[in-house]
């Protein structure tokens, strides 16, 4: 999957707790095992379609989950969704704030060259 290098990698803390709270974003995090369509998605947690796209919407702006595209040979591409994080960290900050921090397994070799190849296309 491939992370938007000009995303804010920090969500806003009321987003990420939103979407944690949220049951259906819970249950498709769980199936998450592999990247999977929004249809995949909602047939594999029983949530309707429309649904499904609401909450990978809400994981997605909470940076919980990265968006890839499916290159097709039929020029029909799809989005897939994968997992975003390790570990969410909500803590309080030395104004008595609270943060939130969102620990990613590092990006390998193959997928920073996605994410090159993406940007590039995206420019021309």
């Amino acid at each position: 999957m491939v992370r938007d290098p000009f995303a804010d990698d920090e969500p806003e803390l009321s987003s990420v707790l939103e979407a944690l709270h949220d049951e259906n974003c819970r249950r498709i995090v769980s199936v998450l095992t592999e990247p999977m369509t929004a249809d995949e998605i909602a047939t594999a947690t029983e949530i309707p379609l429309s649904t499904t796209y609401r909450k990978l919407d809400m994981l997605t702006e909470a940076s919980l989950l990265e968006e890839g595209v499916q290159i097709r040979s039929d020029g029909q591409h799809a989005s897939k969704y994968a997992v975003g994080f390790e570990e969410v960290a909500v803590s309080l900050s030395e104004t008595n704030e609270l943060e939130v921090d969102i620990s990613r397994r590092p990006r390998t070799a193959d997928e920073r060259l996605a994410e090159l190849w993406s940007e590039v296309r995206k420019e021309t």
